[in-house]
């Protein structure tokens, strides 16, 4: 796929303070991807000049092959935008929010009135369409303000922190819409939650104290181990896991009987995948063999080893 987000050595000073330094990455044309970091790391900073609201004190920013400097308003065209705090027409009725902001848009007529019933649908607005939105709960809130994100066949969506503020089912809806866009559209959210931002998102890039630390936190995070259940004395099946060509490490959780079955766990050097050669020796030597499954990285573990050698560096 082809990029259509191209970030190239960005920086955002406010007065003498860096609130981003140095930014450079690029996405694919409908990837979803994921802007993970703690508040105060420069998560909305970025997406603030990514749709043109905020100038970089430098870089360069390129939408397919607009330059949001220099062609701002055709960028903003392309982009679905929901601010981590959305600034709403509180006397307005939702429908009649949702039809101004399709004006704005230059949209009317039947294909306005079929794009908002279709935001409407999706969002789960229906029984306060025709609410004033100051009255509305802050999880309807948040609902709107993605609804008019949506109103265009935009190429790529931008939220900040779009769960917020959502109970538990609405955060179940969102993440099964925004996973429904790859592919069709390019979508990036920012968020300090990595539950969701792991749920989500293809592509998880890390931010700290406004420096890029990785554009692929599970790539850059531990290397994927094994998980095995095996019959036997722990001493020995650890011994021979550990005497296979190419594993690193080989642990195992307590075990409660000689005849119970043991959790193993082994990583292999980087570079050599030896499964089949584990599965052979255990089976050899004679020990019951329950269970052998592959264990990739969490989003947790890959985010505290990215931010704990960025620290010790």
């Amino acid at each position: 796929m082809s990029d259509i987000v191209v970030v190239e050595h960005l920086v955002k000073r406010y007065g003498p303070r860096p609130a981003v330094r140095d930014v450079s990455f690029s996405i694919a044309q409908g990837e979803v991807v994921g802007l993970l970091g703690p508040n105060g790391s420069g998560k909305s900073t970025i997406m603030r000049m990514l749709t043109g609201y905020l100038p970089p004190s430098e870089g360069m920013i390129r939408v397919g092959d607009l330059d949001v400097h220099t062609d701002s308003l055709a960028v903003r065209q392309r982009i679905g935008y929901v601010p981590e705090d959305t600034p709403l027409y509180e006397g307005m009725r939702v429908h009649e929010f949702l039809r101004f902001m399709g004006h704005i848009r230059g949209m009317s007529g039947r294909r306005l009135a079929t794009a908002v019933t279709a935001a409407c649908e999706q969002l789960q607005l229906q029984r306060v369409f025709k609410m004033p939105i100051g009255k509305l709960s802050r999880g309807y809130r948040q609902r709107v303000a993605i609804a008019q994100a949506l109103l265009d066949a935009h190429d790529i969506l931008i939220l900040d922190e779009p769960t917020n503020g959502l109970d538990a089912y609405q955060v179940i809806g969102i993440r099964e819409l925004l996973r429904s866009f790859a592919g069709q559209r390019t979508v990036i959210l920012a968020s300090h939650i990595l539950s969701e931002i792991e749920k989500i998102a293809d592509r998880v890039m890390i931010l700290a104290n406004g420096r890029l630390l990785t554009t692929d936190a599970r790539a850059d995070g531990s290397a994927p181990r094994i998980r095995l259940r095996i019959v036997g004395p722990s001493d020995a099946v650890l011994a021979d896991l550990r005497a296979v060509k190419g594993v690193a490490a080989a642990t195992a959780e307590p075990q409660h009987g000689r005849d119970q079955p043991g959790t193993y766990f082994v990583e292999f050097v980087p570079g050599v995948r030896a499964i089949g050669e584990l599965a052979r020796v255990i089976v050899a030597r004679g020990y019951p063999l329950l269970e052998l499954m592959e264990e990739k990285p969490d989003l947790e573990q890959a985010f505290l080893n990215v931010t704990s050698r960025a620290a010790a560096a």
